[in-house]
């Protein structure tokens, strides 16, 4: 057990990971949108080609290059402590984060529920991928692996760690800069789930309910590493849209 916690939180098995989901979205939003006068992608997904887009043909070649170079770079980095790939664990990966999944959602939910005199529920509290959307259940499914990969690149990864790897150098304890990163990531995380058209109706209730999840995700990626935050996000998602939860 101690090898595989160990194994599994490593940059190799996040990136490793991370692959199923980005293959499983990539081919099945073209699916779904084939004949859509307008393309549905999840919100992250968006904004990183729309920002590798400004280089044209070229930025979307970088952004499979820089896929590529970013795995081979974690392998070269890992290489030296011989971490295991081994089959089944990914197995247990998928249900190790299945439990975060339904674990976190319920203590949030029963959390915002007591600070709301029960006013959220499991799902009210929290529309995953906005059910105000104009897409069909398919869809959202499709959406649902796609935010759990780019909302966890983009809200952990690069917004929490590069807060977290910016401040460490202005503050003297590690776990401060974190701390402040953490609640910044989450604020910024909640916040954007009611901007633009496509954007959720605000509530007080569903931004708290986002903002603690947004909390819970930060606590996965740090002690379990990427690969079980972004499968964490992705199933809590995929429960909520074919109605497991709640």
């Amino acid at each position: 057990m101690k090898e595989y916690l160990n194994a599994t939180r490593t940059g190799t098995w996040g990136f490793v990971a991370a692959m199923p989901l980005l293959v499983l979205y990539e081919v099945m939003v073209l699916l779904v949108n084939a004949g859509r006068t307008a393309e549905v992608r999840v919100g992250a997904d968006v904004w990183i080609k729309a920002l590798m887009s400004v280089l044209g043909d070229w930025g979307m070649l970088g952004l499979s290059v820089a896929i590529l170079v970013t795995g081979g770079w974690i392998f070269f980095r890992d290489r030296k402590r011989s971490i295991p790939l081994k089959p089944r664990w990914f197995g247990y990966l998928i249900l190790e984060s299945l439990l975060y999944a339904i674990v976190l959602a319920l203590l949030v939910s029963t959390t915002v529920g007591a600070l709301f005199n029960g006013a959220a529920t499991l799902v009210a509290g929290l529309q995953a991928i906005g059910e105000a959307a104009p897409v069909d259940r398919v869809t959202m499914f499709v959406l649902s692996l796609g935010a759990g990969l780019y909302e966890e690149l983009v809200f952990r990864v690069v917004l929490v760690g590069g807060l977290f790897w910016i401040l460490k150098r202005f503050v003297g304890r590690p776990w401060v800069a974190y701390v402040v990163a953490a609640l910044v990531g989450a604020f910024l995380f909640s916040l954007v789930h009611y901007l633009g058209p496509l954007g959720d109706p605000f509530s007080l209730a569903s931004f708290t309910f986002r903002f603690l999840f947004g909390l819970a995700l930060n606590g996965v990626f740090l002690l379990r590493g990427f690969g079980a935050a972004a499968w964490t996000h992705a199933l809590y998602d995929v429960l909520v849209v074919t109605r497991l939860l709640g």
